[in-house]
């Protein structure tokens, strides 16, 4: 397959979650990052963040995509930039076991970060700590339960990755060995501006490419993901956490 709907999605958005961009570079500015100091960006979709994190920080970033789609939307990126960031197209954990313990890891809206299907957010942030050196920092990101959702909503939202309300990212963080250093949950309106321009950029995308052979797999994965988006506005937002790797 040529495109997807997340490579349409994500070609439309600065950072591919509901989050600004502004929010995450203020948030990587409080872990203090020095000029060289090594850092791997999980989940990179567009590359947009790894390339700030190498533009604003002048960090050596490793840039980590599984989707083969997604990670050619990345390669043109980072070449367009003009930046030192590599990138490793496969999965987060084998990449990460590959490189040396890091300085600072990003990971926003990441699946299957340590390899186990559907890890705990307990498990996901152990694994990422064993890829830190201590004292690195993580910079999570990741859909949270802004109120009890309904089980059906649970049950689909849930299909990858499992969430957590607030409280429990910050407790999973703390159980795995973190000090939550800053949090934030994004305003709605954040989350419904990431949610709107995707899926305009997909239903444009199908309006110009109605015989695409793609067409009825990315009209099906939009379709979906607005009818998720819509019956859990008031269930669902994005919370971003900068964790400190304790020794």
């Amino acid at each position: 397959m040529s495109t997807s709907y997340n490579r349409i999605a994500y070609e439309a958005l600065e950072v591919c979650n509901g989050v600004t961009m502004d929010a995450v570079e203020a948030a990587i500015g409080r872990a203090k990052p020095t000029p060289g100091a090594t850092a791997a960006d999980v989940g990179a979709g567009n590359a947009a963040v790894a390339i700030r994190m190498a533009e604003v920080f002048g960090l050596k970033v490793t840039a980590i995509e599984y989707d083969p789609v997604m990670a050619g939307l990345a390669r043109e990126r980072i070449a367009a930039a003009g930046v030192d960031v590599a990138l490793a197209v496969g999965a987060a954990a084998d990449v990460l076991a590959d490189l040396p313990p890091l300085d600072l890891i990003t990971a926003l809206g990441t699946t299957n970060v340590n390899g186990e299907g559907r890890p705990t957010p307990e498990a996901g942030f152990a694994f990422l700590k064993t890829r830190l050196k201590p004292g690195g920092h993580l910079l999570w990101g990741d859909l949270v339960w802004i109120a009890e959702p309904p089980a059906p909503l649970r049950q689909i939202a849930e299909a990858t990755n499992q969430y957590t309300d607030d409280t429990g990212w910050k407790d999973s963080a703390e159980a795995a060995g973190f000090e939550v250093v800053w949090s934030e949950v994004s305003p709605q309106d954040v989350f419904d501006a990431y949610a709107a321009a995707a899926d305009t950029a997909a239903r444009d995308w199908l309006a110009a490419h109605p015989d695409a052979p793609e067409a009825a797999t990315v009209q099906a994965v939009a379709d979906r993901v607005k009818m998720v988006l819509e019956f859990g506005r008031p269930f669902i937002g994005f919370g971003l956490y900068l964790l400190k790797a304790k020794a």
